[in-house]
């Protein structure tokens, strides 16, 4: 230790790191002095220090230099300095990957870590995990299983943490048998030897979900010392309360709230954290944990103010009302020091205030927007969306917030959350579009993000001819043509031509414009605008409405899978669009322009992301008795349980729709360590209208692995769309070692597991699709391709009912936010797009009033180029 004191004086008088510029060459010529006769501890550790900082530096060595430097390093082992020995460790670490021969030291650290030298072993047992393998662990295992009970807590924390490592390196079938030395150290009176042994322990157990569940309710009812092994545990218990029902395990709901009382900060919040972060919770459930964190609102540290104020920002997303309680403690953090407390105060106040307190806040949060960073921008915009979602008459006063902080410096992501929120507003609040786009457009004029200003430029184009004043968004619009990037001229010259298409007081001007940028000198602006003025030219409604207002609907992956296949095998025919799958849409409430999930990661440019559609027609294509049914036209959002989760065989469903075949893919799970499957198969009986063509078994189905088994049915009508499908397990059994896995007989026994039905119903044949313009969509198609009916939804209680189970039945995407219903109003229409199986657009209206007896009347318009998917589409309801 003097002389790592020695090292920092010395750091500290030359003002500086002597180790921030080091150069390879020179350290490695340095490495030289380990060859010496007499070692020179200080001078080695010196060295040895700087090899460590080349390597952490991101130096590379090839396996030659290090090789040397490792050989030249095993020297020091003569050494009985303490600070050099645990250098001489690290550097062991390190160079382990890279050096040759490194097994060489393996008797030298089996030594240190057997011998008497408490100062050494914690270090040799760390480094000597490290350079083995699974094939020399149990050379070393009766020394692994002392060190784990050893009562050094040093000792016994290092051969935990390495055990834990040996796991993930392939050698968890030997740490396995280490259990009783694990649990024995779990009742250590040391913290971190608990913590080290729980986490060691979990992961030991971590694929038996009945162990762990055991584990975890014997653990809930012992009293640690170990704050860290609490949290743990509490992560541990949210896991298993994931996987079961939570209200089939209140044990360990109530462990939470115990530990909610403990006497340390760490477990509380843990404690309060995990509560809030529960699937499907309610407010009257939070309600202890915000208790505590409302108590932590007033703490004298900072940190612990912060988590608390962050946490109860998170639950105001969810359950405002829940946090309605805080205000007053939220109000008095406003003038907080730490400026990131104070702005996740103001935010969560936004959530939870009233009307009235709006312009109150947003002119105390505008005092000191510039004091903090772009992080906490962000957080202010998005609490900002929020309330322009609650408080619609607010929007002036958001609106205004949000155009100034676009004036602001600021990163691409916070630009982009506040261009996100502005179009959110745009999207959910008519009254707030004209401010919105003006706004919108101002920003632009200065916009260095080229993402930004193609995705302002696309909702120009769409939302723009729709305003009172179309005319004036033009003048934005074409100085971007002359200004900007290429990408940025491509996207305002199709802004134009959706002006030009959907206004015809500004088509002769538009073509005046697109006329001019033929000779722009990019390739893509000129082939756009040479594209759109030609059709523009024709002043033909249905040209207009398809080739500039209406969007390509195709998967990108899966066109570009299309083109592939067709070019390599050249056909007579044409290529034909319709055989490229839809693009699909999730379900759940629409998203704004650019918004995603947070957390998701931004796309590369040019790196195309497969869909989960897309990620099953290739698993299918690879399958020879599906080779042949054509392509995949869609696969159900989500899967169909068939079991109960807590079986001893769980059982999904995913249908995939082809054009005149139905694939059900049925993902099957044994849960019983003590059975091997075989030969599994799911036997389904014949519906009327459909039979079965073959099926695809799973030859062998272990222990907790899904595998999936298929049942390919043939529609033996066009029309055919619905079905009822009794679906039994069949299998054979064959008992097996519940620790290796292993078959313990030769022949196994036949067995069936009955199962729920599955039905097919018409939005399995219908693919979502955006329509932007849906007049222009709805007069493309022309009332020669359609069909009326009436019907008396006596079933639906009011008219946002009747809404979601029409959007339900029908699997069709609803377009204009028509799906948003005004429950006073005594009427509504709503929109619907989608896309038939077969390739087949379908367009719906549906006009919805209340009934004068009970339930709902209906009046629906269904068109489509193909009359069967009109009448199947019209029938979906009735």
């Amino acid at each position: 230790m003097n002389i790592l004191k020695g090292y920092k004086k010395d750091d500290e008088e030359s003002g500086g790191n002597p180790f921030l510029r080091l150069e390879k060459s020179a350290v490695l010529q340095e490495t030289r002095t380990f060859n010496d006769n007499v070692i020179n501890s200080r001078k080695c550790a010196t060295v040895l220090t700087k090899v460590l900082c080349i390597l952490n530096q991101g130096v590379t060595m090839n396996s030659t230099e290090a090789t040397e430097v490792f050989f030249a390093t095993t020297k020091l082992f003569q050494s009985k300095d303490i600070s050099l020995r645990r250098l001489v460790y690290l550097a062991i670490k390190e160079m382990s990957t890279i050096a040759d021969d490194v097994i060489i030291v393996t008797s030298s650290l089996t030594k240190d870590m057997t011998g008497k030298e408490e100062e050494y072993r914690a270090s040799a047992i760390r480094a000597l995990c490290t350079i083995l393998d699974a094939s020399m662990m149990q050379s070393i295992e009766r020394y692994m299983k002392q060190a784990i009970v050893d009562r050094n807590p040093a000792v016994s924390s290092a051969a935990l943490v390495s055990s834990l490592h040996l796991c993930r390196k392939g050698s968890g079938d030997i740490v396995k048998r280490w259990v009783n030395e694990v649990q024995e150290a779990l009742s250590s009176d040391n913290v971190m030897v608990q913590y080290h042994a729980m986490g060691l322990l979990y992961h030991i157990r971590k694929h038996d979900r009945l162990a762990v569940s055991k584990m975890v309710t014997k653990l809930t009812r012992s009293s640690m010392r170990s704050a860290h092994g609490y949290c743990l545990l509490i992560r541990i218990a949210c896991q298993v309360m994931e996987e079961e029902e939570r209200s089939s395990n209140s044990v360990l709901y109530d462990f939470l709230e115990t530990c909610l009382r403990h006497k340390s900060e760490m477990v509380v919040y843990e404690a309060a954290r995990a509560m809030v972060n529960l699937n499907n919770v309610t407010a009257r459930e939070l309600q202890p944990a915000v208790s505590v964190l409302q108590m932590f609102l007033t703490s004298a540290k900072p940190t612990v103010r912060f988590a608390a104020v962050k946490t109860l920002n998170q639950i105001s997303m969810i359950h405002p009302e829940a946090v309605t309680t805080c205000n007053v403690d939220l109000e008095n953090l406003i003038s907080d020091t730490n400026r990131s407390i104070a702005t996740l105060a103001i935010t969560t106040l936004l959530k939870t205030g009233s009307e009235a307190s709006v312009e109150r806040l947003m002119k105390q949060i505008s005092s000191f927007m510039s004091e903090i960073s772009d992080e906490f921008k962000t957080i202010v915009v998005e609490a900002i969306r929020s309330v322009c979602v609650k408080f619609p008459r607010k929007h002036h006063i958001l609106m205004t917030f949000l155009s100034s902080m676009l004036r602001e410096e600021g990163g691409f992501e916070y630009k982009r959350a506040i261009v996100c929120t502005i179009i959110t507003i745009i999207e959910e609040n008519p009254d707030a579009k004209e401010s919105g786009l003006s706004h919108l457009c101002e920003f632009i004029e200065d916009c260095e993000h080229v993402e930004l200003a193609t995705r302002i430029l696309h909702l120009l184009g769409r939302e723009g001819p729709r305003s009172p004043k179309p005319h004036r968004f033009i003048r934005y619009i074409y100085n971007r043509v002359l200004l900007e990037a290429p990408p940025v001229r491509a996207a305002a010259v199709t802004s134009l031509a959706k002006f030009g298409a959907s206004c015809d007081s500004l088509l002769d001007s538009v073509l005046v414009l697109l006329d001019r940028c033929l000779m722009d000198g990019d390739d893509e602006v000129r082939d756009r605008a040479l594209l759109y003025f030609e059709i523009l030219k024709q002043k033909q409604k249905a040209l207009t409405s398809r080739y500039i207002l209406s969007d390509l609907t195709v998967s990108v992956v899966g066109l570009e899978r299309a083109l592939m296949q067709y070019c390599s095998q050249p056909q007579e025919t044409s290529f034909d669009l319709k055989t490229v799958p839809i693009e699909t849409i999730p379900v759940g409430p629409a998203k704004s322009i650019g918004e995603r999930t947070p957390g998701a990661s931004v796309q590369k440019p040019g790196a195309l992301a497969a869909s989960k559609q897309d990620v099953y027609a290739k698993q299918l294509a690879a399958i020879p008795e599906f080779a042949d049914l054509g392509p995949l036209f869609k696969s159900s959002d989500r899967p169909v349980e068939l079991t109960e989760s807590e079986t001893e065989y769980v059982v999904r469903c995913v249908k995939h729709t082809f054009n005149k075949h139905l694939v059900l893919q049925f993902d099957v799970t044994n849960t019983l360590n003590d059975q091997l499957l075989e030969e599994v198969r799911v036997e389904v009986e014949e519906s009327e209208g459909w039979s079965i063509v073959t099926s695809v078994p799973i030859p062998s189905l272990p222990y907790g692995k899904p595998t999936s088994t298929y049942t390919l049915l043939e529609m033996e009508d066009a029309t055919q769309v619905s079905g009822t499908f009794l679906n039994t397990l069949k299998f054979n059994v064959r008992d097996c070692d519940p620790t290796t896995g292993e078959p313990e007989s030769v022949q196994g026994f036949p067995d069936e597991y009955v199962l729920e039905n599955l039905e097919v119903v018409v939005a399995d044949h219908v693919q979502r699709v955006i329509r932007p313009n849906f007049a222009a969509s709805w007069d493309e198609i022309g009332d020669e391709n359609q069909v009326e009916e009436t019907f008396a939804l006596s079933t639906m209680r009011d008219i946002p009912d009747a809404v979601n189970q029409i959007i339900t039945f029908m699997g069709m995407q609803p377009c204009e936010r028509s799906d948003k219903v005004d429950p006073d109003k005594p009427s509504h229409s709503l929109l619907l797009a989608g896309v038939y199986r077969g390739g087949h657009d379908v367009l719906v209206k549906a006009r919805l009033a209340r009934s004068a007896a009970q339930g709902v009347n209906m009046k629906i318009t269904v068109r489509s180029p193909d009359m069967n998917a009109c009448e199947i589409i019209a029938g979906a309801v009735g």
